[in-house]
């Protein structure tokens, strides 16, 4: 009985320890990160790659853990959020604190190892995110814009950990993730309305599931495709895609598209839904092709 009792309360804390940090989302942006670095590398180091990995999991899991420690009231407010550890009684808010602490100083250190430009882009991405999107979320729905911007830092980290240098090339990667930040928030926004209005996050533009906000929702869908294809005509230096993985990203960009027009056309949540998986399908599958058309093209050479 007793080890019964002891494997569920360690469990529990092992569960816990993964929702205040947000693992799933945390890895997600390792992904990104890792994507960067690849596309920027001149020769992969494998001990960059792990550096990347585990400052980019502490930054994001840093982010998240001081997110729940000011949010705490709120979320006990939403159904979607109210079993969290801080909310539900099963962490404390020191705990909490101890653990965005620790993660901020391990992933600022190890990603200063690989380079100072990086720690700092790092550093930039956690204060952003705690400091300026979480208070802005009950004040305007433009902290979606504010939060566009740690968001998208993950893409652009990994070609500036590989060259030490931020210029068109991881600045073109940065466009293209924050430009796809705002139909991805905006579709959970959407979907999310009721449980959201609950906690007062007001996150669609115009506030409301209204035709304002689903004509801004495919502005925006289009802007990412479109910033995803520009590499192919050669204007962002070593950052380029050939004409076949064009193709291919175009052809994901019209998905999106087409679930941003179904959004306007049902003006639904299940639609929202639609369009959410549809953006999380396109930019992990966008990563993917940039990689592969990369080192394709170094074979074929």
């Amino acid at each position: 009985m007793e080890a019964i009792e002891t494997s569920v309360k360690q469990h529990s804390i092992v569960s816990d320890f993964k929702e205040i940090t947000k693992m799933g989302l945390s890895l997600s942006v390792v992904f990104s990160s890792i994507a960067g670095y690849l596309l920027g590398a001149e020769t992969v180091s494998v001990k960059t790659l792990i550096f990347l990995a585990l400052g980019g999991y502490f930054m994001v899991g840093a982010s998240n853990a001081f997110n729940q420690i000011i949010e705490k009231d709120l979320d006990a407010l939403m159904e979607r959020t109210k079993n969290r550890p801080i909310p539900a009684g099963r962490m404390s808010v020191n705990t909490a604190f101890l653990i965005a602490a620790i993660f901020t100083i391990l992933g600022i250190g190890v990603l200063y190892t690989i380079n100072p430009q990086t720690a700092m882009f790092g550093a930039i991405s956690i204060f952003l995110y705690t400091s300026v999107y979480t208070p802005l979320k009950t004040k305007t729905p433009l902290s979606v814009f504010v939060g566009a911007i740690p968001g998208a830092i993950p893409f652009m980290l990994g070609w500036v950990a590989a060259t030490n240098d931020f210029g068109i090339e991881p600045g073109t990667l940065f466009a293209i993730q924050f430009f796809w930040q705002f139909p991805h928030f905006w579709a959970i926004g959407w979907f999310l309305y009721d449980d959201y209005k609950k906690g007062g996050f007001y996150m669609l533009p115009t506030g409301k599931r209204d035709r304002g906000t689903a004509v801004q929702t495919i502005m925006y869908t289009i802007w990412t495709v479109i910033m995803s294809l520009i590499p192919v005509f050669g204007f962002t230096g070593k950052l380029y895609l050939s004409p076949i993985a064009a193709v291919v990203v175009g052809g994901l960009g019209f998905v999106m598209i087409y679930y941003a027009f179904k959004l306007f056309k049902n003006m639904t949540s299940h639609a929202a839904k639609q369009l959410m998986l549809a953006s999380v399908l396109y930019i992990t599958l966008l990563q993917v092709v940039y990689v592969a058309d990369k080192f394709l093209r170094h074979l074929w050479i």
